[in-house]
């Protein structure tokens, strides 16, 4: 591909500027992070690319609006550039993580039904847990939006609960990005970002073994064959295994 314009840095992914107008390319590192602890999970951004792949093309194709286009590469996919919501929502099947320990409730409770919780992306990279007061109030979304975004996203767990489920894991958790795909003067809502163990939380159904992102927070070991477990299980592991492909330079 020909040197782009990198337009957007985080820890895990680079968004690069796309072929075409209104398109951006997104690169998958293998970097990850939590709170002061840093690191690389091997074969993580091809991995997550295949994943992240494989569930936004099955969404795409029961009418959920994503940003998705088409994978690229190993470790990149062309996506629509859009303006995103700097919330993210997070919908929780089963207590976890943050909920477990605001709550006390012992890791592995089931909720009477699925939660959705709010956070907001500041810039200082601190997530607060926010209302939907806050968020409206603050301008981030519109009530318009939020009632866009609400049942989208009870849609998207819905959804993936019964597809992983399928495969053996339980989707505890999901944090899913939503933005503003702008064509000519309308606007709607769509599904950003990506859906891969980075962002859900997946329990093996008969043994409760975290098979995700947590495998890297806890420091329980086997972060890359737990990713490449997922995969597998979702027949998309790639055949010769995770490999290492740079991504487009960036023009200074």
């Amino acid at each position: 591909m020909a040197r782009r314009r990198q337009v957007y840095e985080g820890t895990a992914k680079v968004l690069y500027e796309g072929p075409e107008p209104g398109t951006l390319v997104q690169h998958f590192k293998d970097d990850a992070a939590f709170l002061d602890r840093s690191g690389v999970i091997t074969g993580k951004g091809v991995l997550n690319n295949r994943i992240s792949e494989h569930l936004m093309s099955k969404l795409n194709e029961i009418g959920v609006p994503t940003h998705f286009m088409r994978r690229l590469n190993m470790r990149e996919q062309l996506v629509r550039e859009v303006e995103i919501i700097p919330i993210q929502v997070v919908v929780r099947n089963i207590t976890a993580g943050s909920l477990a320990k605001r709550f006390h409730m012992a890791e592995g409770t089931p909720l009477p039904r699925s939660i959705i919780e709010y956070y907001y992306k500041s810039p200082d990279a601190d997530k607060p847990l926010v209302t939907e007061e806050h968020i409206t109030a603050f301008g981030w979304a519109s009530p318009q939006d939020l009632d866009n975004i609400v049942p989208m996203a009870l849609r998207v767990n819905d959804f993936l609960s019964g597809l992983f489920l399928g495969i053996g894991l339980r989707l505890v958790d999901v944090r899913l990005e939503f933005g503003r795909l702008w064509e000519d003067e309308h606007m709607r809502i769509v599904l950003a970002d990506e859906i891969s163990p980075d962002n859900c939380r997946l329990w093996d159904i008969k043994t409760n073994e975290k098979m995700d992102k947590d495998r890297f927070r806890q420091g329980l070991g086997n972060v890359e064959e737990a990713y490449q477990e997922v995969a597998r299980r979702l027949g998309i592991l790639p055949e010769s295994g995770p490999r290492d492909l740079p991504g487009p330079e960036a023009m200074q």
